[in-house]
């Protein structure tokens, strides 16, 4: 791991506001943090919608450091009080609405939660920063307080199979109500940089997949539904490509950009794994079918099933991370074998953990998104 503590033998404590910390992502860098940095203060701030799990933070709970908040990111006089009675000094921004399926059936919420939500948060964050006390001093390579904002590829649009990598220059092109309102809070981080010196920082990561994601991404879905016998969907003619990054990676880049970030830039972050969606789920069943005593068909190969495409399906990502790797010291630790191997192993081990989240409600929304 590359840290300023390495570096310099010298680090200031930080206290974090974490949002959306309950989520996948949020919740792998909690415990990646807590793990890393048990001095510093972690407060996440959650919703607990569908896709937030307090359970998934359990073994954190009763760490002296450590302080679970439920409550909206759209809620100001909440968000004022947390940043201010926990003098907090880096915001990890992670809350969103995130699945493409789901804006393309109702995408206000999205309008809602990932642009009227981010600037709620930037807002009491530059209320907050007004105080300047609230900085802690730069020493030992740190750079004080951050808004680090994690964002998505998928606010750059769609790549033909020829075309380069995303760069952190690509023009937005976004194409669903999720991108786009990914992109107009991208737009809002970066604005209230330029114009307020607030210290925000912008990541745009590829495909995260790993413990404690929601059953429906592609890739827990296709673990899932293999552990209990239904078809294994895949849209259109499965051709789409992406570029899949494990989520530890993904927490191992941020922790550099948050100590060593320069304020007002942007980052890609991806996993140098580009794969057809067709390609994943093949070697999903090759290694469920190694890993998994008792699958009720096998080959799972054979649950395979195409469905008719999503609206807008963007056909290719891939990031450039040159600027991360070049400026900051950055490269993914994991190949997309290892890291899938680990992903079905935990899958294949954490039964409690997502079994309850196959409510009827996750039932229904399935039927809609897949069954025609």
């Amino acid at each position: 791991m590359t840290n300023s503590s390495q570096q310099n033998n010298v680090r200031v404590p930080r206290r974090l506001l974490v949002t959306g910390g309950a989520g996948f992502i949020g919740s792998n860098f909690v415990h990646y943090w807590c793990e890393n940095y048990p001095d510093d203060r972690v407060v996440v701030l959650d919703a607990l919608t569908y896709a937030g799990n307090r359970h998934t933070l359990a073994a954190l709970e009763k760490r002296p450091n450590f302080r679970f908040v439920e409550g909206n990111i759209c809620d100001r006089a909440l968000a004022d009080r947390l940043l201010q009675a926990e003098k907090i000094d880096t915001v990890a921004h992670f809350a969103a609405e995130s699945h493409v399926d789901r804006s393309i059936l109702g995408p206000g919420a999205f309008v809602q939660t990932n642009v009227v939500g981010t600037f709620t948060l930037l807002e009491a964050f530059r209320q907050h920063c007004n105080t300047l006390s609230f900085i802690p001093p730069v020493d030992g390579g740190d750079r004080g307080g951050v808004f680090l904002h994690v964002s998505t590829d998928e606010v750059y649009g769609s790549l033909g199979p020829n075309d380069p990598a995303f760069t952190e220059t690509t023009p937005y092109a976004p194409n669903s109500p999720y991108s786009a309102s990914k992109a107009g809070s991208d737009h809002l981080v970066r604005a209230y940089h330029h114009t307020y010196g607030l210290p925000t920082i912008i990541t745009n990561c590829s495909n995260n997949y790993g413990p404690y994601q929601f059953p429906e991404k592609l890739i827990p879905l296709m673990c899932i539904n293999a552990l209990i016998g239904k078809n294994l969907p895949v849209y259109g003619d499965g051709q789409n490509v992406r570029d899949w990054l494990f989520v530890i990676d993904h927490c191992r880049a941020l922790d550099v950009v948050i100590h060593r970030g320069k304020p007002g830039e942007t980052y890609n972050i991806g996993g140098n794994n580009e794969v057809k969606n067709i390609d994943l789920v093949k070697t999903l069943c090759q290694l469920m079918d190694e890993l998994a005593p008792d699958l009720p068909v096998r080959p799972c190969s054979n649950l395979i099933s195409f469905v008719k495409d999503r609206p807008g399906h963007d056909r290719r990502y891939a990031i450039n991370s040159t600027k991360l790797k070049t400026q900051l010291g950055w490269t993914p630790s994991v190949t997309v074998e290892e890291g899938l191997r680990k992903t079905v192993a935990w899958y294949l081990t954490h039964r409690d953990w997502w079994e309850p989240l196959l409510s009827e409600e996750y039932q229904a929304y399935y039927r809609q998104v897949y069954v025609s």
